[in-house]
């Protein structure tokens, strides 16, 4: 009943799929490629859809930065110079 070549790999690159006969055998391997085609196109849109978002953050986080440094500095220069000034009335 069972033939010694029934799960024969077949050649097409580097992957091997069980032989399956018939027509039935070949619509359940064109299925199964086509699930992993929708599979890995639905990865690929995560991961896109993840580095649209860490882009973003980043972008954020940098505009952040932006804004706070320049006046946390300007702060900073202020204070300075008020030391600065009382320090020249002690001398």
């Amino acid at each position: 009943m069972f033939q010694s070549n029934t799960f024969a790999p077949l050649k097409q690159g580097t992957k091997s799929f069980p032989k399956v006969p018939g027509t039935f055998g070949k619509l359940f391997v064109d299925r199964f490629m086509q699930e992993i085609v929708v599979a890995r196109k639905e990865g690929y849109r995560q991961i896109l859809e993840n580095t649209k978002e860490i882009l973003n953050t980043i972008t954020s986080l940098n505009q952040q930065n932006r804004e706070y440094y320049p006046l946390r500095f300007a702060k900073v220069e202020k204070e300075l110079s008020g030391m600065k000034v009382e320090l020249g009335k002690i001398e």
